[in-house]
């Protein structure tokens, strides 16, 4: 069975296939360290978006996911967000989970 890996640094992969399936690292936001909640699950959402286009695929296929919150209080913002992302009808299996996350200005983390 074929890997590929894409984005591989040295640590780890942002996007890894194999067998049909497409793995994607815990995406933080980059771009957002700091902001709202809501600012940044926007650019981890976008960040996911690429990542998957990437790889040949989109958000329609998405079978399960992660989030990760580092206060649950958030909840609603980030749910806001990713209503208005995931596609309608397609909505994956999913769980949110209130965590101490690795990076201090990171509010949410989606894997």
């Amino acid at each position: 069975m074929q890997i590929e890996r894409y984005e591989t640094g040295k640590r780890m992969s942002q996007a890894v296939t194999c067998g049909g399936f497409v793995f994607l690292a815990g995406q933080v936001a980059i771009d957002a360290p700091g902001a709202s909640v809501r600012e940044q699950t926007t650019n981890i959402l976008a960040r996911i978006t690429r990542l998957l286009k990437s790889v040949g695929t989109n958000p329609t296929r998405i079978v399960t996911t992660t989030i990760w919150l580092a206060n649950i209080s958030r909840f609603e913002d980030m749910n806001a967000i990713w209503d208005a992302w995931v596609p309608s009808g397609h909505a994956p299996a999913r769980a949110t989970v209130e965590a101490r996350l690795a990076g201090p200005n990171s509010q949410s983390r989606s894997a």
